[in-house]
Order: structure tokens, then sequence, then C-alpha cells
């Protein structure tokens, strides 16, 4: 594992899903797990999300598109509170949902207004 990079992959991952929600991903890691918290820190966040090819809102528009479309609704929270630090309004947002909506189809569309109006709500109760 190259340090540096994990470093690198660990602080935007804080700067976009929150440190509550990193901390509590790796302090869940175990024997089982902790290699998959090392890969995903050091190659998704270190290596993609830091490369310089697209900013942090772009790239919270492809993750919230594709995610929809996967139906992954765990990774979506969570990518909804990290598209919100990274810059995205509520509009845009909506608008990306919509769009999941006529390429992905009506439920996978549904699926993620509902989990993304929960997600806005807590973030509005805080």
């Amino acid at each position: 594992m190259d340090q540096e990079i994990y470093d690198k992959g660990l602080a935007i991952r804080r700067a976009t899903l929150g440190d509550a929600y990193v901390d509590k991903a790796l302090a869940q890691a175990d024997d089982f797990t902790q290699d998959l918290q090392q890969l995903v820190t050091t190659y998704c966040w270190g290596e993609v999300w830091g490369r310089e090819g697209l900013d942090r809102k772009t790239r919270s528009i492809i993750n919230l598109a594709m995610i929809s479309a996967l139906n992954r609704p765990h990774e979506l929270a969570a990518h909804v509170r990290g598209a919100i630090n990274n810059g995205l309004t509520r509009d845009e947002i909506k608008e990306v949902f919509l769009q999941v909506g006529i390429y992905c189809g009506v439920p996978a569309m549904v699926d993620s207004f509902r989990i993304g109006r929960e997600v806005l709500k807590e973030l509005d109760s805080k």
C-alpha cells in the first residue's frame, strides 16, 4: 500500500462522506474487511477521486447516477450526503435522479428520490 495515496484518499473520503461515516467504516473493519477498507481508501478515493481530470462535484454527479442505476441504497445515501458536501444543490440532485428515470427506469428513479429525501430530511434536522 502506498501510504501517501492512502492518506490523500482518506482526506478526500472524509471531505466527501464526513468524518462520522468514515470513522464508523474504519472502526468496524476487522481481519476480514480491513483489506477492503484499505483498497477503497487507496484506489477509489486516492487514485481515482484524487485525479485532476474531474472535480469532486462532477464525480458526485456521476456516482449518484451510477449508484442509482445499480440500485445500491446504502451507498446512494452516503453519496447523497457526499454530493451536498461536494457542492451539489438539491435541485441538481433531483435532476440527476430524473435523468436516471429516463435511462434506467422509473423504479430506480423512485427509489433514488425516496433515499435522497430521507437523507436530505436527516441533514435538515441537524
